[in-house]
């Protein structure tokens, strides 16, 4: 059919959208959006037009609405969408909406990816809720952990929980597993895997598991010898053996 654009036609507007050109994006897919992956472009292009106002807002909820009756990829990424405009696109958010709307996806879609990147996102909004003591934000989003069976995402979360244990000054004991369970699950490179190392190692210390701190610090130096923090590190490692021999004593 004259008008309709593949998959493949389809890149040119999303790295259009990606670098920050929705005008551009919407003009390749056409004034008349006719498939759905034509038509859940168009919708996420129109949140990015400027000036940004209620009414792209609500132009592209329609949309995504209607998509995400669809039982396929795109009626899953359409439903995480219109979750994203109640958490963050509204000039006023509606965090309860956007949890409902996150919980309803899981529910009905758990094995899709959008599914489970939406259960990521309900548990930050969860951790960093201004609403109840900073004590007990780390459990609501612990308890999503279960659902999530992605290791990336799964990995991604921990480092969240662990992350906001860090900024709510929660003590180390209770979120430095979370960083743990990051390391053990993988994936991360470069920077991100030597400041993980790092922290695991320092945290370690500061909690007193010094077998731990050990054995994380010992791996820095050994995969990062020449990294600018390695005379620090080696300088804790000190401290830490010696933290071992003191429990040794009788």
């Amino acid at each position: 059919m004259p008008g309709l654009l593949t998959a493949a036609e389809l890149v040119p507007a999303w790295t259009a959208l990606a670098n920050g050109r929705p005008d551009e994006a919407q003009r390749r897919i056409g004034p008349e959006p006719a498939t759905r992956a034509e038509q859940l472009a168009w919708a996420a292009a129109e949140l990015g037009r400027q000036p940004v106002t209620d009414d792209h807002v609500r132009a592209t909820e329609q949309v995504v609405t209607e998509l995400a009756r669809g039982d396929d990829e795109i009626g899953a990424q359409a439903e995480y969408l219109r979750a994203r405009l109640y958490q963050l696109h509204y000039a006023t958010p509606d965090p309860a909406r956007a949890a409902e709307l996150f919980l309803a996806l899981a529910d009905r879609r758990p094995q899709s990816h959008w599914a489970q990147l939406g259960l990521v996102k309900l548990a930050m909004m969860r951790l960093y809720d201004s609403s109840g003591p900073a004590t007990n934000r780390l459990a609501p989003a612990e308890a999503l952990l279960a659902r999530i069976h992605e290791p990336q995402l799964q990995r991604d979360l921990h480092l969240q929980i662990g992350q906001a244990g860090v900024t709510l000054g929660l003590p180390t004991r209770r979120f430095l597993p979370h960083f743990v369970a990051a390391d053990r699950l993988g994936g991360l490179t470069g920077a991100a895997l030597e400041d993980l190392i790092v922290q695991i190692g320092t945290l370690s210390f500061r909690a007193g598991e010094y077998p731990q701190a050990q054995a994380y610090l010992t791996r820095f130096l050994q995969e990062y010898p020449t990294n600018v923090r390695a005379y620090a590190v080696a300088r804790l490692l000190e401290r830490t053996q010696r933290g071992l021999a003191g429990e040794a004593k009788p």
